[in-house]
């Protein structure tokens, strides 16, 4: 598998990220009950993703209960010895037992707690989890920037950021002399494309690489999901009712009709056609997918090679389209772009 540099920097990650919400078997109380997968399925999963050229694994100090996702990851680590074979991409900001926040006092910590878990005296990517409007940004920046010079850390990115407090910890770093983000992870797939208004053109300019979640928009993107036909057993969607409801709208019924209509004449799966169009997006550095099995992995592996044509991306993007909202149709009709 082929690597990208993450955005402008000189970090090499595969194309396709290993997202690890699911690794470990979560007790009632954390979100992912019931959605988990065992830490030997999990242990496998990592393995196959590996040998298969994945070298890029995403996970946070919130994913399962008390670092369930990241113990799991530092076992393996540990019994593996492979800590050198991964880029390896963790998060804070979200409550733990010992706070929250994007503080300089809650970040040292948390990072601390990490490195801990994941058995590794380094992360490759730290990323605040979502921006924290109770905590200045230059006091995050400089948090992030003193572990990078600590060496806990080698680079450091944002997540669940709106787009003028983004602008805001880019003028701040560049202004200030500080290390910057270099990288942007957030919610991107054919169902959700917000992030096109602003975020896009934002991360191109500034040369942030996008770290799209959720790209098969929780599974209802890999097709067993259909219009007027029970929930398939055992998927996340069937657990999220309110939110597989959300799916339940015209556009997205049309969205999942053009995936399929590219996956018949490319021979391939729906999930893996939903996957390689957000890699045919110019600011798109890697895309985060989740599995739970090794037999998940291996269809969304497949998205790697698989090329779609300029007709087929056409016409993904026209069945995909919205609203935009103004200025930026008025700007559109104007210009042809905003």
């Amino acid at each position: 598998m082929d690597t990208r540099n993450l955005g402008r920097s000189g970090l090499r990650v595969s194309p396709l990220c290993l997202g690890t919400m699911t690794f470990g078997e979560a007790d009632a109380n954390s979100f992912m009950h019931g959605v988990g997968a065992s830490a030997a399925d999990s242990h496998a999963v990592l393995e196959r993703a590996l040998e298969a050229g994945v070298n890029f694994i995403d996970t946070a100090d919130v994913y399962g209960q008390d670092g369930l996702s990241e113990r799991v990851i530092g076992d393996w680590i540990e019994a593996t010895g492979r800590r050198h074979d991964l880029i390896l991409a963790t998060k804070c900001r979200f409550n733990m037992p010992y706070g929250k926040g994007a503080s300089r006092h809650h970040i040292l910590r948390a990072c601390d707690e990490s490195l801990r878990r994941l058995k590794t005296d380094h992360i490759d990517l730290y990323q605040v989890h979502m921006q924290d409007l109770d905590c200045p940004e230059e006091e995050t920046l400089r948090a992030l920037d003193d572990l990078v010079h600590q060496g806990k850390i080698r680079y450091f990115g944002a997540s669940n950021y709106a787009a003028y407090r983004l602008v805001d910890s880019v003028w701040t770093s560049r202004s200030l002399g500080l290390t910057g983000y270099v990288s942007l992870q957030m919610q991107y797939s054919l169902t959700e494309r917000a992030l096109e208004r602003e975020h896009v053109p934002l991360c191109a300019q500034h040369g942030l690489g996008i770290l799209p979640w959720s790209p098969l928009a929780s599974g209802f993107l890999t097709g067993k999901y259909r219009k007027d036909s029970p929930p398939p057993e055992g998927g996340r969607l069937t657990r999220w009712k309110q939110r597989l409801a959300g799916f339940d709208t015209p556009r997205n019924w049309a969205i999942l009709a053009a995936v399929d209509a590219v996956s018949a004449e490319l021979e391939a799966s729906p999930g893996q056609v939903a996957l390689a169009w957000l890699l045919a997006q110019p600011t798109v550095s890697s895309v985060i997918f989740g599995a739970r099995t090794v037999q998940q992995l291996e269809d969304n592996l497949g998205a790697a090679t698989l090329q779609l044509s300029a007709d087929q991306l056409a016409r993904l993007d026209a069945a995909s389209g919205q609203d935009w909202g103004y200025p930026y149709d008025f700007m559109k009709r104007v210009q042809g772009r905003w």
